[in-house]
């Protein structure tokens, strides 16, 4: 079997781990937009922040793909994590810019639920980040994100049903979907990472 040089420099788990913390960032920004003392315009100007930060790690990463001759693994799979890590936060943007939008000034308990589920997955995303110098060792964290999934698909559908109970008006109903729906798509969003994470470690055993 040949061997693979693999570089030392470490500059691509940082700008990956940096680009994690940044949803960290975002999903504390999520749950702040869902308390009932929250100022909305403010929670809103601050993530619209938070999301233009990771823009920022995320063009460094690329640029670096572009300017470095030998990669810790295949570029293709870097572009795909750096998408993917973006991804998350676009989608809990458009959330918290949707609340904002469309006025909402009372939302589910039930949202919490989902929004406890993003912010574990964050954690567990930002902790998993440096270990990809050994992907193989991050089994746990893929089937952790599978189950916080699995459990948020649960939470989606329950929360679904109470919006159609009768209790929200027509115009309530349509407003809350989105939301409820972008918050679905920010969970199976960290589900795809996971899922890069898992095939880069195919890969590289």
């Amino acid at each position: 079997m040949a061997l693979r040089f693999r570089p030392v420099d470490t500059t691509f788990y940082d700008l990956f781990t940096e680009s994690a913390h940044h949803l960290v960032v975002g999903a504390g920004l999520l749950a702040e937009m869902l308390s009932e003392t929250a100022v909305h315009e403010d929670v809103a100007a601050r993530m619209r922040q938070a999301e233009h930060e990771a823009d920022e790690t995320t063009h460094a990463l690329f640029k670096r793909v572009n300017s470095t001759f030998v990669t810790p693994f295949d570029r293709e799979d870097i572009y795909r994590l750096g998408s993917g890590l973006d991804d998350v936060m676009d989608m809990m943007d458009e959330v918290v810019d949707l609340i904002l939008l469309y006025e909402v000034k009372v939302l589910p308990s039930e949202l919490s639920q989902q929004v406890d589920v993003l912010q574990r997955c964050a954690e567990l995303t930002a902790a998993a980040m440096p270990g990809l110098s050994a992907p193989a060792s991050l089994e746990e964290y893929w089937i952790e994100i599978n189950r916080l999934e699995n459990a948020g698909d649960h939470n989606h559908r329950r929360i679904l049903a109470k919006l159609f109970s009768g209790e929200f008006k027509t115009i309530e109903v349509l407003k809350l979907k989105d939301i409820v729906e972008a918050l679905e798509g920010a969970i199976d969003a960290f589900e795809s990472v996971a899922n890069i994470v898992e095939q880069i470690a195919v890969k590289e055993s």
